[in-house]
């Protein structure tokens, strides 16, 4: 069998395992196969393609394939991902599996990807050093690269929303807010942002609820832009950014925001990261801790995948109970928990739209391959959290000694007695 029938017998395996919808393959020849409606097209660049995308059989290697080259993908991503996610769910049979194998040795060894390129970071894991090496690593991309994608007030994490039909920046402001509400703050508390990005909630807080913020971030591109960003907004006497790790923190707050940044952390560091908020946080105070988790509470080795080698190096999610656990453990209390699942993949799809849209200018400042990632990257975080894999939640820590609120009114009716 030459290349292309070994390529073609490939792909039929694989709508057989995955089912329809199936996306659609050209060939290096402009051979196509599949439904002529598909949403999505696979565009082989070599006779080697499939083999560099499937083998070894990890999301690393299709990563890689689409990053480096060995394919494209055209049309709707998400539907592409989602196919590859059933493939992933299938229930193959030994003999199945088996002939997908043979089948993918049979092409040739034409893989793009080059193992010495991938970001590596050394050290000790979780250590100040290394830490700062991860985030540099994913936040200096470049702030004019995130522009591309994110809303007018860079907010990087997942927006709220009450409708589909509503705009990113509708959704991402009433986030900002319902932090704010849930922190119950008032003029002149002090606000303590742990990873505060560009800015965004900080400049928020002190301009609609006249708080005293100080945000901290380890990026030095995003500190600058945060320091502009909250003198252009007015309240650059009331928002303080330190380029600083949470360990490093000195003071007391009323109230701390932890946005997106607890997956970075690690399994291990939990209960001493919710133990260092809970030594800054004063009396009475609480914690407002928003973080990715997974669903999946099989504890395996960690191995390499797309994400954490090319996107978030160190990055670890645990499942939610883990996260309130060790929040508990470092002696706080949970007071009120939030899932935004569905709220983050409808933000990443806008994210992804976005960047699509401005494919050229992203290309631009960051290049090709930053790109790709990204594109990748973002739209199967979304497809993750549309199946459950992953999720997200709002949990509102406090000291126990604060007192009670009773009742959540807000979600009463109106003749409620």
């Amino acid at each position: 069998m030459d290349a292309l029938d070994v390529s073609r017998r490939v792909y039929d395996l694989l709508v057989k395992i995955g089912r329809q919808p199936a996306p659609k393959v050209r060939s290096w020849t402009g051979e196509e196969w599949g439904p002529a409606g598909a949403a999505a097209t696979i565009s082989l660049r070599h006779p080697g393609a499939l083999r560099s995308m499937l083998l070894p059989p990890n999301d690393l290697s299709a990563g890689e394939a689409y990053v480096f080259e060995d394919v494209d993908f055209e049309g709707d991503i998400f539907s592409l991902l989602d196919f590859g996610a059933r493939l992933g769910d299938a229930k193959k049979s030994a003999l199945a599996k088996g002939r997908l194998l043979w089948l993918l040795r049979q092409l040739p060894d034409e893989a793009k990807r080059d193992d010495s390129a991938r970001p590596r970071i050394t050290g000790v894991l979780h250590s100040l050093k290394r830490d700062k090496a991860a985030v540099t690593h994913h936040y200096d991309t470049g702030n004019e690269f995130f522009a591309q994608f994110l809303d007018p007030a860079m907010v990087y994490s997942c927006a709220h929303f009450l409708s589909p039909t509503e705009s990113l920046e509708e959704a991402q402001r009433r986030k900002l807010d319902l932090v704010c509400r849930k922190l119950r703050l008032v003029p002149e508390m002090r606000l303590l942002d742990i990873g505060c990005g560009w800015g965004s909630l900080v400049i928020h807080a002190a301009r609609e609820y006249g708080v005293k913020a100080t945000g901290i971030t380890l990026s030095g591109e995003q500190a600058t832009e945060a320091r502009r960003r909250a003198e252009e907004a007015g309240v650059g006497s009331r928002v303080e950014i330190l380029q600083r790790d949470y360990r490093e923190i000195d003071g007391e707050f009323d109230a701390v925001a932890s946005v997106g940044m607890v997956e970075h952390v690690g399994r291990k560091e939990l209960t001493n990261y919710f133990t260092e908020l809970r030594k800054v946080l004063a009396p009475g105070g609480q914690i407002l801790n928003h973080g990715i988790v997974t669903r999946d509470r099989h504890i395996r080795r960690r191995t390499p995948t797309f994400v954490n080698t090319y996107v978030f190096p160190d990055g670890e999610l645990v499942p939610v109970d883990t996260m309130v656990g060790s929040a508990e453990e470092a002696g706080l209390e949970m007071r009120d928990t939030e899932s935004l699942r569905a709220s983050y993949a409808l933000t990443l799809r806008h994210w992804v739209s976005n960047l699509e849209r401005n494919r050229e200018a992203a290309i631009a400042v960051a290049g090709e391959t930053i790109y790709r990632i990204w594109r990748l990257y973002m739209a199967g975080s979304a497809v993750a959290f549309e199946r459950a894999a992953i999720s997200v939640y709002q949990v509102l820590l406090s000291d126990p000694a604060r007192p009670w609120t009773y009742g959540r009114r807000e979600l009463l009716a109106g003749d409620d007695r």
